[in-house]
């Protein structure tokens, strides 16, 4: 008779990563939308503060890109150790992406030098 059943197979192995994913992609559109509306602050600046805004605005959204690009992977690693058997390794990998995506905004949010 033939065993078909997965050996090592860890039971709820993919609630990690599906918390992860539920949590992580929602946060990661919002941190894009804020990112990409942003230059709508400086619609009425003058040139001297539009250009100030415009050259921090450039470095803060390439942070603001590769930190979400950074969470992305992270989750893909997260849906790949469903199969280990470590759970605490699946919960770190799991909520790695939304700490990422969120310290991606706070850089973003402090790297644009904002007009007053």
């Amino acid at each position: 008779m033939l065993d078909n059943t997965p050996r090592n197979r860890v039971q709820g192995a993919w609630v990690a990563p599906l918390v992860g994913t539920v949590l992580t992609l929602p946060v990661g559109l919002i941190a894009l939308a804020v990112g990409g509306l942003s230059p709508m602050a400086c619609d009425s600046c003058n040139d001297a503060d539009a250009k100030r805004f415009d050259m921090s605005f450039d470095t803060a959204f390439t942070v603001l890109q590769v930190g979400l690009a950074a969470s992305l992977a992270l989750l893909i690693v997260s849906w790949c150790l469903v199969s280990d058997e470590r759970a605490e390794r699946r919960w770190l990998f799991a909520l790695l992406p939304i700490g990422t995506v969120l310290i991606s905004l706070i850089l973003f949010l402090s790297l644009v030098d904002w007009p007053s």
